[in-house]
């Protein structure tokens, strides 16, 4: 989270919001907040799920500890999930690449013949096209 609150104007700029969810109570967030140097600069929603119900909506639910496994998932405005990632509890997730997938699918909402590929960071990066004559020939095209 910490992470998070050190980007949050760049996701303000994206006009990103986030939201964390976690299955403990909002009691405890607070106190994460208040105590957890780190985490002075949060300023997004922590959202408390002490019964697991939007964990298992999302699929991150672990039934034999009653926690919730990371999951990291970019929604666009119309409710779809546009990208999921889930971890292991002790894995935690880059900043960068969140923000990387939030501007490739606001770069490819608004170029759907498009796609980004892997090194792909902001609009101005080579895009590929896909096609039948593009199979075999990714690396070339990278190239051009």
């Amino acid at each position: 989270m910490a992470a998070l609150a050190e980007q949050q104007e760049e996701f303000k700029k994206l006009n990103a919001d986030i939201v964390t969810v976690s299955t403990d109570t909002q009691f405890v967030h607070l106190a994460w907040q208040r105590d957890e140097k780190l985490l002075e600069g949060v300023r997004f929603s922590m959202a408390a799920d002490p019964t697991g119900r939007v964990s298992r909506l999302f699929g991150v639910y672990d039934e034999e500890t009653g926690l919730a496994l990371r999951g990291t998932f970019i929604i666009n405005p119309e409710g779809v999930i546009m990208n999921s990632e889930v971890n292991f509890y002790n894995l935690g997730r880059s900043v960068d690449e969140i923000l990387r997938k939030i501007k490739a699918n606001i770069y490819m909402s608004k170029h759907p013949e498009e796609a980004c590929p892997a090194q792909w960071r902001d609009e101005g990066d080579r895009t590929l096209k896909p096609a039948a004559d593009l199979v075999g020939r990714v690396y070339e095209a990278l190239q051009d």
